[in-house]
């Protein structure tokens, strides 16, 4: 499946099996589309990673059949990848206004603005690319100009959902309507490609209108500072927040780079006018305590972002017991441990917290069950493919789909060529799919040399050995070993007796050829930390000719 014939392809590189990095194409008469170009964060299995980035190489290749990369909005994982690959990729950026500056500040920041193509569309716009046609259609979501696509095709429409939820009292932009929606059901959709993150949800998402309510009452008892954490991206709850600084007489105080950024952004495209002034860390600590109010990053545990500073105790910004941190956000899954290292840090120091768990001060932006029924119900599609989710989210999603009615549901994961028409759709092939991490300023494979060779650096640790042997073969002097990582102790120096012993006994009996003799000493050596610790660690070995 190299070049898409008279036929309808869908293949995701990224966001599929997975919550995050998404990247999808669309093929037809021999050209690609690609909808959104995300990243994901690391793990604990990529030591020395903050950045994972999704591995192109299948349309890298076919790069010359590429007509341009489509936003549906401005979340990391939608467009944090455009920085580090759209430039090899050679095709223009399609993004509403907010979107488009929040990519353009980071085209700004790798010193490649005048090198790439962003085209600005207007919200509900349209454009042609090639057999492709394009409409915004507004959503809700928590950022600004969430949007599905309307994706025009010689072989049917699709309905590509992004991110979304039902708000009855959303707080920034205005949402497509029931009517409207229904309107694009009508004109018929082959296929509805959807959001699965909450599809286990029993309950509609709920409104951001609501968390003003249960935000105002929490604040309102409170008798100290009061600091609120949330998403940066997340524009339309810092429009709540300024509307609860308002409430409980509070003056406003934002601390974190992303969310300067998003204000910055959403102000110069008209979004957030109304929100209250601002003042610096200091004058927000001169305040009295009960006037002042704190929106802060670092509600999912980053330990260099505002909180995780103001909990260590290394940052202006300053909270003492009695004060009150509302955590405005759900946990992301893989960052309990690190949210919970920041909680105890503010618990021993007697600052108070409050969670969703406690009180109604988070809704979701992605859809519930019920408002996934009725997304159906409208558009009316006939297939569902979800996308966005965890094989478990995707799998539930197109049962669920085909319990309410809609005739077929495909599910597939990253790697899978799906054709959606002519015919029954059906999966019909594979492409390379992968990950890339960003190290440095050096993006490399997920799975390669420098990272299986840090894991292991991370699990057994690392020892290097430097023996000099003159030209009879002899060894001249006594071995050097020196070890990082390797849970020796108190025993080092016995240890490093031991091993360097073994390194000189190897090289007098491991012949002439260097190689072997090298590979003699590195066996010796990691045998004595075998049967010192258990582990086996990486042996580095100098072999010196005197």
């Amino acid at each position: 499946m190299t070049i898409p014939g008279d036929e309808l392809l869908f293949l995701a590189l990224g966001g599929s099996a997975e919550i995050g990095m998404n990247v999808n194409l669309y093929g037809t008469q021999g050209k690609w589309v690609m909808v959104d170009l995300g990243l994901t964060f690391s793990d604990p299995g990529l030591p020395g990673v903050e950045i994972v980035l999704p591995d192109l190489e299948f349309i890298e290749e076919r790069a010359d059949d590429l007509l341009g990369i489509v936003l549906t909005h401005g979340h990391e994982d939608h467009i944090g990848a455009i920085p580090y690959l759209a430039l090899d990729l050679g095709v223009p950026l399609y993004a509403t206004p907010f979107t488009a500056g929040l990519i353009m500040g980071k085209l700004e920041e790798e010193g490649i603005a005048d090198k790439i193509e962003l085209n600005i569309i207007e919200n509900e716009g349209s454009f042609q690319l090639g057999p492709f046609g394009f409409t915004y259609v507004p959503l809700a979501h928590s950022i600004p100009e969430g949007n599905a696509l309307l994706i025009e095709t010689p072989y049917g429409r699709i309905f590509h959902t992004g991110d979304w939820k039902l708000d009855e009292a959303p707080q920034l932009g205005t949402p497509s309507t029931v009517e409207e929606l229904r309107a694009i059901g009508d004109k018929g959709i082959l296929a509805l490609v959807g959001d699965s993150t909450n599809v286990f949800n029993p309950e509609a998402s709920g409104s951001e209108g609501a968390v003003r309510e249960g935000l105002d009452a929490v604040i309102r008892e409170a008798k100290g500072r009061v600091l609120v954490t949330t998403f940066a991206s997340n524009a339309a709850r810092l429009q709540t927040l300024g509307q609860v600084a308002r409430d409980t007489g509070r003056t406003l105080c934002v601390a974190g780079r992303s969310l300067d950024r998003i204000l910055k952004v959403a102000k110069s495209v008209g979004y957030l006018a109304d929100f209250p002034r601002v003042v610096d860390f200091d004058e927000a600590m001169r305040l009295p305590r009960y006037e002042v109010m704190i929106v802060a990053t670092g509600g999912q545990g980053e330990p260099r972002a505002a909180l995780g500073r103001i909990a260590g105790d290394s940052h202006p910004i300053k909270l003492e017991a009695g004060d009150l941190v509302v955590f405005s956000s759900k946990q992301i899954p893989g960052n309990e441990l690190a949210i919970g290292l920041i909680q105890n840090k503010l618990a021993a120091a007697g600052v108070l917290m409050i969670t969703d768990r406690q009180a109604h001060v988070h809704v979701s932006g992605h859809p519930g069950r019920p408002e996934l029924a009725a997304m159906y119900g409208w558009i009316r599609p006939e297939i569902v493919m979800p996308v966005h989710g965890e094989i478990r989210h995707m799998a539930e999603q197109a049962r669920f789909a085909l319990s309410q009615g809609v005739p077929k549901a495909v599910v597939q994961d990253n790697g899978k060529i799906v054709r959606l028409a002519p015919g029954e759709p059906a999966i019909v092939g594979h492409a390379p799919v992968g990950r890339l991490v960003l190290d440095g300023d050096v993006i490399l494979p997920a799975g390669g040399a420098t990272m299986n060779e840090r894991r292991k650096l991370m699990l057994n640790g690392q020892i290097s050995v430097a023996v000099a042997v003159n030209r009879a073969g002899r060894v001249v002097g006594d071995p050097q070993v020196r070890v990082q990582g390797v849970p020796v102790e108190e025993d080092r120096e016995d240890f490093l007796a031991d091993a360097a012993d073994a390194a000189r006994k190897a090289a007098t009996d491991g012949g002439n050829s260097e190689d072997r003799l090298r590979e003699a000493i590195r066996l010796a050596v990691r045998r004595v930390a075998t049967q010192w610790t258990g582990k086996k660690p990486i042996v580095d070995v100098l072999l010196i000719r005197v």
